[in-house]
C-alpha cells in the first residue's frame, strides 16, 4: 500500500506532453483479439487499467510484448480460452469490451461481472441489446454468456442510452460482421472516435465518426494496423484545472484542440482562462478565478452529459476547481448518482460545499484549504484531492492512491517536475 504526502502551496510551472488516452486505450487494445495479425500501439499509458487489461488479454491467449517505454505489440493469433477470468475481470469495467471481440470472431464470450469504479449504477444493458439485435443469444446469471452458432449478422442497433463502452462493443462487433450494421443514439466521445479509426485501418469501413449515428461496414476478415493513442483529454482537463487552482503558468503540448471546447468553455465560466497555440494549450499564471454568473445575476452551472458536453470524468476536477473561485456554482452530475459522495473529503480540507442531494452540489468559493488525511474512492475523485491538496495550507496525505495509479500515469513523477512537492510513501497493511 501506498500514499500521497504533498505540502501544498507551490504553482504548477512548466511544459506537460499528456499521456495517451486511458479510455480509448483500453478498447483499442481489446480490438486487437479481431485479428490474427500483429496489432501495435504507440502512446499506451502506463497505468494499472492497462496492465490490468493486458493480464486479460493474457489470460486469453494473445501475446503481449512491450516495445518501448509506451508501445506494444498484441497478436491474438492464439487466442484460446473464450471464458474471461473473474478475478481479472473485477479489476476494471473494461473488461466486459472484450465480449464484442470474442462473440464476433469466436461466436462465444463467457464474461463475469465487471469491477471498477464504484460511481454509480453502471448498466450492462446496452451491450447486450446490441448482441441480441445482431443475433447473439444472450444468457445471463452469475455470469453472462454470449453465443452465436452461425455468427453474427448485420443489422440496425439504437442505443437506449448513448453508452460509450456499448457503443465500442457494438463497434468492434460489427467491424468484424459482413453487411452494413447502423448504430443509433450511439456515443461519439473523442475515445470512440479514436477506436473507430483505428477499425478503419484493420479494414472495416466506418462512416459517421463523430457522430451519434455509425454505419459500419464490416468485413469477413480484419487485419493487423498500427495506431498511435490519441492524447487524454481527461487528463489534459485535469492538468488545466491543477495550474488554476495553484497559480502556475502551464503549457499543454500536443493536444487536440476540438476534444477541449466544452472543458475550456466550463473552466472559463470557473474563472480559468486558457489560450489556444497552434496544438498547445497555455494557462497563464496568475489568474484571479471568479466564477461568473448567468445574465441577471443568476447562479452558474456546470452540467455534464454524453458528448460534446462536459465530460463526467471531470466533473470532480470542476468541484475543486470551484473551491478556489470567487462565487457560487451549482454542480449537476445528472449521469452517477455516486460521483458527487467524495465532497465530504473536500468540506473537511475547508471547501464550502452543500449537497442538495446526490447529483446535486452547491460550491461557494474562494476557501483557504488545509491540508488533511484523506482516501481516494474512485480515480477522478483522488484526483480532485490531488488539486485540493496542492493548493491547500500545509500538509496533506492521500491514501489508497492505486485508484488514482489507474488512470494517471507517473502522476507523482510528473507532478514534481512542475514543481509539486509531492512524495509516494509506502504505508504499512492495514489489519483486517
Amino acid at each position: 500500500m501506498e500514499k500521497f504526502v504533498i505540502e501544498g502551496g507551490a504553482p504548477l510551472s512548466g511544459t506537460m506532453v499528456p499521456a495517451g488516452n486511458k479510455n480509448g486505450a483500453l478498447p483499442i487494445l481489446a480490438a486487437c483479439v479481431l485479428t490474427e495479425d500483429e496489432v501495435v500501439v504507440r502512446n499506451v499509458p502506463r497505468i494499472r487499467d492497462v496492465e490490468a487489461m493486458l493480464e486479460i488479454l493474457s489470460a486469453v491467449g494473445v501475446r503481449v510484448a512491450w516495445q518501448g517505454s509506451n508501445e506494444i505489440s498484441l497478436c491474438a493469433s492464439a487466442v484460446h480460452q473464450l471464458d474471461v477470468d473473474p478475478g481479472f475481470a473485477e479489476q476494471i469495467r473494461a473488461s466486459f469490451l472484450l465480449a464484442g471481440p470474442l462473440l464476433a470472431r469466436f461466436h462465444r464470450a463467457v464474461m463475469p461481472p465487471p469491477g471498477g469504479d464504484v460511481i454509480g449504477r453502471r448498466r450492462l444493458d446496452p451491450h447486450l441489446d446490441a448482441f441480441r439485435a445482431m443475433g447473439a443469444n444472450v444468457e445471463s446469471g452469475r455470469e453472462i454468456v454470449l453465443t452465436a452458432p452461425r455468427g453474427l449478422h448485420s443489422t440496425h442497433v439504437f442505443m437506449d442510452e448513448p453508452s460509450v463502452m456499448a457503443t465500442e462493443n457494438a463497434l468492434m462487433a460489427a467491424a468484424l460482421t459482413p453487411g452494413t450494421t447502423v448504430i443509433g443514439n450511439a456515443a461519439c466521445e473523442p475515445h470512440v472516435q479514436d477506436l473507430a479509426r483505428m477499425l478503419v485501418k484493420m479494414g472495416a469501413d466506418i462512416q459517421g465518426i463523430g457522430s451519434n449515428v455509425l454505419a459500419v461496414n464490416g468485413a469477413a476478415e480484419l487485419h493487423g494496423c498500427e495506431h498511435t493513442v490519441a492524447p487524454d483529454h481527461i487528463e489534459i482537463g485535469s492538468f488545466m484545472a491543477l495550474a488554476g487552482v495553484t497559480g502556475g503558468e502551464l503549457r499543454i503540448k500536443d493536444t487536440v484542440p476540438g476534444d477541449l471546447r466544452m472543458i475550456r468553455l466550463v473552466f472559463e465560466r470557473l474563472g480559468l482562462h486558457s489560450v489556444l497555440e497552434d496544438k498547445d494549450v497555455l494557462i497563464p499564471g496568475g489568474q484571479k478565478l471568479i466564477v461568473q454568473s448567468d445574465v441577471g445575476g443568476y447562479k452558474s452551472k456546470v452540467q455534464d452529459g454524453p458528448w460534446p458536453a462536459f465530460p463526467a470524468d471531470l466533473t470532480s476536477i470542476a468541484v475543486a476547481l470551484a473551491t478556489q473561485a470567487e462565487g457560487s456554482v451549482i454542480v449537476h452530475e445528472w449521469m452517477f448518482e455516486n460521483r458527487l459522495i467524495f465532497t465530504d473529503k473536500l468540506i473537511l480540507m475547508g471547501a464550502d460545499i452543500v449537497m442538495c442531494d446526490p447529483h446535486r452540489a452547491i460550491v461557494t468559493g474562494p476557501r483557504r484549504l488545509r491540508g488533511e488525511r484523506v482516501e481516494s474512492p474512485d480515480i477522478r475523485a483522488g484526483m480532485a484531492m490531488l488539486l485540493a491538496a496542492l493548493c491547500a495550507e500545509g500538509r496533506s496525505e492521500i491514501g489508497n492512491i492505486r485508484q488514482i495509479d489507474r488512470g494517471y500515469e507517473r502522476i507523482d513523477e510528473r507532478l514534481r517536475e512542475l514543481g509539486a512537492r509531492i512524495e509516494r510513501v509506502a504505508t504499512e497493511p492495514v489489519p483486517a
